[in-house]
């Protein structure tokens, strides 16, 4: 019997879906926000501890699972330990080299337990996570792009580039991505968190990998579709190299909105230095009838290493939920 995390009445339940450091940065400034918090996570990852582990004993990759467990651990020594050593990696030159602790734990209790969700809610329990997480899918995906490469002809060259590893470092340009199984199922609990929250956010995140990958899960994608939530897109701070390489902001929400123009969006938050052309992007917000959000998300340093801020992101967050200002009230 799945038992769950005991649901919090304190702020507005908000559930989070994406992957990597991008959801970690919206969980963080989450916290800050509200303790009714759900992260929906990616289980596409094929690279280091987690990729192992995958492809050892056939388990979900636990990697950004860990990562969100991780962000959502308190402020408190507790918290602030315990986030420290799950995200803990071992060196030496044995079997265990580069796995992460988190990850063994995760997939420790995953075999304990047999249940995939009742794991990670014991060790969001363990943890004292202010929140729960959950797969976006019950089974691992393995990311599937059409990336274009520059060759002599004047198109160039398509090919097919599988795995997320490879899609998120490749150095052409991504154009379409899907997922192996076609049509996964759904995760029923990150099904129902979606169905019952009052917002939903999607990103910031490596865009195709982590951001568009979970709208691939149908039944995911139609539970948002037909929620009654707000819908909030956060849009990155830089391109990453290659998988949106030269992408402006109009673009992040013009490849979103094309790709499944029945997503509803409500409001696309952005930081003011990541607009080249500020009027092509209210240009795009207005054509998908969404409202843009410009506000100041990360300091100047994060601009520069493409990280967003946690306080000013809950700033944003607040405002965007009806908290009003963090100042006012935090």
């Amino acid at each position: 019997m799945r038992t769950g995390l005991p649901p919090s009445s304190h702020g507005p339940k908000v559930t989070a879906i994406g992957g990597g450091h991008g959801l970690a940065a919206t969980l963080s400034a989450l916290q800050r926000v509200t303790d009714s918090i759900t992260a929906v996570v990616g289980v596409s990852d094929d690279g280091g501890s987690s990729g192992r582990l995958r492809h050892e004993l056939g388990v979900l990759p636990p990697g950004d699972l860990r990562m969100a467990l991780a962000a959502l651990c308190g402020g408190d020594t507790w918290g602030r330990t315990w986030s420290r050593v799950v995200q803990h990696r071992f060196g030496g030159d044995g079997e265990l080299r580069g796995h992460s602790l988190g990850n063994l734990l995760i997939t420790s209790l995953w075999e304990e337990t047999g249940d995939v969700v009742v794991g990670l809610d014991w060790v969001a329990a363990l943890l004292g996570a202010r929140g729960r997480v959950l797969p976006v899918s019950t089974v691992p995906l393995e990311i599937v792009a059409s990336v274009r490469f520059p060759d002599d002809s004047e198109t160039g060259r398509l090919e097919e580039v599988r795995g997320q590893v490879a899609v998120a470092t490749t150095s052409g340009q991504v154009e379409d991505v899907g997922v192996i199984p076609r049509n996964p199922p759904a995760c029923p609990e990150a099904v129902d968190a979606i169905r019952t929250s009052q917002t939903i956010i999607l990103g910031p995140g490596s865009w195709f990998t982590s951001v568009m990958a979970p709208l691939l899960v149908p039944e995911l994608r139609a539970a948002i579709i037909g929620s009654d939530a707000q819908v909030v897109v956060v849009l990155n701070l830089v391109p990453q190299s290659g998988e949106t390489s030269g992408y402006t902001a109009a673009r992040y929400v013009e490849v979103l909105t094309s790709t499944w123009p029945d997503l509803p969006i409500d409001t696309v938050l952005v930081d003011p230095r990541s607009i080249a052309d500020e009027s092509a992007f209210h240009a795009a917000c207005r054509a998908i009838g969404a409202t843009a959000l410009i506000r100041r998300v990360s300091t100047d340093r994060g601009m520069v290493r493409g990280i967003h801020d946690p306080d000013l992101l809950a700033a944003a967050f607040a405002e965007i939920t009806g908290r009003g200002r963090i100042g006012a009230w935090h």
